[in-house]
């Protein structure tokens, strides 16, 4: 009977030391693995994302480049354009409607941010994406309220989900003079904040570093 005891207490201390090894090593593999996780978002995004701050808080700065969408829109003349016309310049691209509270909200912003940089290679280009000869001309009645910005549009409402934001409203996406994505927020931003030109800054500061 002893020897009975003395073999069961052997067996439970040997299942406690396994038990507890193992739980040790699961609950590294559960810390290493939520490191991993945490560190993922950063690992796709490039430098810009220091920009991710203030109203720019959901800003997102990918790392891997790609160009902007070969999407067709129109000048406020109706002529086709397209984003490939404007290489050469930061661009800061807004896809924006009437209907949209914040889209309205943030436009101010976008025209401040045009005018301070409107001696540099920054364009301001808000395209927006109404139907409707009536929402058309509220459309132009309001960003004729809000110089210098233009009036570009799209009718077909299709810009919006060629974009890396896939159809949110509002949608900004910075463009490099390469006509490269470099980074985008959806939602409502001050873009006349110091974040935001702070960003602007930078990419305008890439151009003139490989100019010079």
């Amino acid at each position: 009977m002893k020897v009975s005891k003395t073999v069961w207490g052997a067996a439970a201390a040997c299942g406690l030391l396994i038990g507890m090894i193992g739980g040790a090593a699961l609950l590294y593999a559960k810390h290493a693995g939520n490191d991993k996780a945490d560190a993922g978002p950063f690992l796709d995004q490039s430098e810009l994302a220091r920009f991710a701050a203030g109203s720019l808080a959901a800003l997102e700065a990918p790392a891997a480049l790609k160009p902007a969408p070969a999407y067709v829109f129109r000048t406020q003349g109706g002529a086709d354009a397209r984003l490939a016309d404007f290489r050469g310049r930061v661009v800061v691209l807004n896809v924006w409607a009437m209907w949209c509270v914040p889209c309205r909200t943030e436009m101010p912003t976008l025209a401040r941010l045009a005018t301070a940089y409107a001696d540099s290679d920054l364009l301001v280009l808000p395209v927006n994406v109404d139907t409707g000869a009536e929402q058309v001309a509220a459309a132009t009645a309001f960003i004729d309220a809000h110089p210098p910005l233009p009036l570009y549009s799209d009718p077909k409402f299709q810009l919006p989900f060629e974009l890396p934001g896939k159809g949110k409203m509002p949608q900004t996406v910075l463009l490099d003079r390469d006509g490269r994505v470099r980074a985008y927020l959806s939602g409502e931003a001050d873009w006349a904040s110091a974040e935001a030109r702070a960003l602007i800054d930078a990419l305008l500061a890439e151009g003139e570093a490989a100019g010079g």
